[in-house]
């Protein structure tokens, strides 16, 4: 309505309107043949938390971006960020009591599972290679489904099964907290990397065809995983740590080895995992809001809110958030390139799990294209952007299920966490 009547107001400021980029119809052109596929998207989880019981009913079609608090997804921005294959994420706290967890995990995947029935002009489910580039080419939206964090089977091979058996495509070993057979990049370190029980995992999932996900794991961990997994790896959400020092985030050493395995890295948006300048300003920043108000006993203003408030809207005027823009993505695109190889990068936004804290250019799920054009004028081409956008995890994808096929003979795993961890405590 708005482009209607500036056309019959104002012809000259219609026509002063800019043109396309230039590299948008070579997008068009790559994303029509290769389905987009991010590794990693929140939106299911931050439903839940956000919309309580109306995550049941709320209408996604249009305008989540303008509510209050704004999601990075609905289905007109995943539409016009050309996206043809999706991860959703089911997560929930390691902090829940074990089958509290795998109660909420259940949920989660029902929630996914909800939206694709609730709107299946756009949404279908995938659980292989082949289905994600048939339901591409209806047109439709290739839904898959991450489970993140080991923590969420409980120790137990059968939760990992049911979690299969009920659509899950990945299972990223730890989250932010070491846990009972694998250590995470952001906790204290237990195990050097994987016990016996977290190379069984890992094993299973091979045997099941689910991707081994080593994002927020340990170097330790990822070191492990790659030794023992008969499968290509994936890390659903991580991105060059020779470019910002940050744990979650992948050396050079690991990517030769990723390589080697056939593994692909799907490049995070979030900016602290981006430019170490930002990394440090928010840990600075944590560091400055534990000063002000740090509960329960301590906090130069605790009990005072306003005043706690107050002091750290003039420490962020004092100290400016570092500016990261798509660029900053795009650099570490290039670097996992050079050290691993064309074929061995992806994308893994981590859109609707980091607060709005995104870089310009990458606000949200329709600005996909932006970042492949990026690519372009830095001199890839259509090729090895259709590699990245979504060429490289469905290679993976297919391989996994080669190796599982290869494993078809194997009965399920029985081992428990207690008997095979239990010689390494004593």
């Amino acid at each position: 309505m708005i482009k209607t009547l500036l056309a019959c107001a104002c012809p000259l400021l219609l026509a002063a309107a800019p043109a396309p980029p230039p590299d948008a119809a070579r997008v068009a052109r790559i994303l029509k043949a290769t389905p987009l596929i991010d590794g990693h998207n929140d939106w299911a989880e931050s439903l839940r938390e956000r919309e309580g019981e109306g995550r049941w009913t709320l209408d996604l079609r249009a305008g989540l971006g303008a509510r209050p608090i704004a999601y990075n997804t609905d289905i007109a921005r995943l539409r016009q960020g050309m996206v043809g294959g999706q991860f959703w994420s089911v997560w929930v706290s390691a902090d829940l009591p074990p089958l509290e967890q795998v109660k909420q995990t259940l949920e989660q995947i029902d929630l996914v599972k909800h939206i694709v029935a609730r709107y299946p002009e756009t949404f279908a489910l995938a659980r292989t290679a082949d289905d994600v580039r048939r339901i591409h080419r209806a047109g439709r939206i290739a839904s898959m489904i991450g489970v993140e964090g080991g923590n969420q089977i409980a120790d137990s091979l059968s939760v990992l099964r049911a979690y299969h058996d009920l659509g899950a495509g990945y299972l990223t070993l730890t989250h932010a907290k070491t846990i009972d057979w694998a250590d995470s990049a952001t906790d204290n370190p237990r195990h050097n990397g994987l016990t016996p029980f977290g190379e069984a995992v890992v094993h299973e999932l091979n045997r099941l065809g689910m991707l081994v996900d080593l994002s927020h794991v340990s170097e330790a961990t990822m070191l492990s995983a790659l030794r023992v997994s008969k499968a290509p790896v994936i890390f659903s959400h991580s991105s060059a740590r020779a470019l910002d020092d940050h744990p979650r985030d992948v050396s050079d050493a690991v990517l030769r080895l990723v390589a080697a395995n056939g593994g692909v890295v799907m490049v995070n948006f979030a900016p602290s995992y981006l430019t170490e300048a930002h990394r440090r300003w928010g840990a600075e920043e944590a560091a400055e809001k534990v000063r002000l108000d740090a509960p329960p006993f301590g906090g130069l203003y605790i009990g005072q809110p306003d005043k706690a408030a107050a002091a750290l809207a003039q420490w962020h005027r004092d100290n400016p958030e570092p500016r990261v823009t798509i660029a900053d993505v795009a650099d570490h695109i290039d670097h996992i390139a050079k050290i691993a190889g064309v074929d061995h990068v992806g994308i893994g936004s981590d859109f609707d799990g980091v607060d709005n804290a995104l870089p310009q250019g990458l606000g949200d799920v329709s600005t996909y294209p932006a970042l492949l054009a990026e690519m372009l004028r830095r001199g890839w081409s259509d090729a090895d952007v259709a590699k990245l956008a979504g060429g490289n995890v469905l290679r993976v994808m297919a391989r996994a299920e080669a190796v599982a096929a290869s494993m078809r003979a194997e009965l399920p795993g029985t081992a428990t966490e207690a008997a095979l961890d239990a010689p390494a405590r004593r």
